[in-house]
């Protein structure tokens, strides 16, 4: 692994702080309809998964991307991977390493934090389903971790009102209560952490049904505070195909701006 990638310290004493993305990508979004697993669907010709891990390997805070991939599908996801290399600048820092991953999410996270070399002090979960995120907000994330917080949250203000209801099926719903909107937060990825509070939240808190979709959540339970940082609208996470329509939208738009 290139010694280029270690963020440097930020006092005299300190250790560096060396960051690596873990991509849980074993799920198959059944939301997206029938087809390829959501991490593998393409994107302007391009799956999901390669425009994630090219967002993580974008950001000069991360030296290793783990992908975690299905359980029976780690050799094909390696192939995929290899058929889309990273651009030059990034393929010179960044490693990309494929395990596979279990039945559920908090699984295959807990699967990646496994695999990370001991020298690996700080962790980015990002979800396969966001790969649009810009390089400034995984920067910013990787940033707070770095000046010492043990967990954060790239999250946007709430622009719809939120009702809380008691769940009903085949039925009106009724309305319990109604959050002050001011207060609220729509957590995205990549989250960030020391690793050890990461490693100990995974292994601290049980699984229970189909276990945790938020890693944060996870570390709250531990008491260890978390904090927010801004996301941004593009960071958006491909669930439906009308996502998938807005992230080529987003894509064709780089393209003509940025020359993406």
């Amino acid at each position: 692994m290139s010694d280029r990638a270690a963020v440097p310290a930020t006092s005299a004493t300190a250790a560096p702080v060396r960051f690596a993305a873990v991509i849980p990508a074993a799920g198959r979004g059944v939301r997206l309809g029938p087809g390829a697993p959501k991490a593998l669907r393409a994107l302007n010709g391009t799956p999901m998964l390669v425009h994630a891990v090219r967002a993580m390997a974008a950001s000069r805070a991360v030296c290793l991307v783990v992908v975690v991939a299905p359980p029976d599908g780690a050799a094909e996801v390696r192939t995929l991977l290899d058929a889309h290399p990273l651009a030059d600048r990034d393929s010179t820092r960044t490693d990309v390493l494929v395990v596979p991953g279990g039945a559920t999410r908090q699984e295959s996270v807990h699967l990646g934090l496994k695999a990370l070399p001991d020298d690996i002090t700080a962790v980015l979960v990002h979800d396969a389903a966001r790969p649009l995120v810009p390089v400034d907000t995984v920067d910013a994330v990787a940033a707070a971790v770095r000046a010492g917080a043990p967990a954060v949250v790239p999250a946007l203000p709430l622009a719809d009102t939120v009702k809380q209801v008691e769940p009903r099926t085949g039925e009106p719903e009724p309305v319990v209560a109604t959050p002050e909107r001011s207060l609220l937060r729509a957590v995205q990825t990549p989250q960030g952490f020391d690793r050890a509070t990461l490693v100990k939240a995974h292994e601290t808190v049980a699984l229970d049904g189909e276990g945790a979709t938020d890693d944060a959540g996870m570390v709250e339970r531990l008491g260890v505070p978390v904090v927010v940082v801004p996301g941004h609208e593009e960071a958006f996470k491909v669930t439906r195909p009308l996502d998938l329509v807005l992230a080529e939208a987003v894509l064709a738009r780089r393209r003509a701006n940025d020359g993406f």
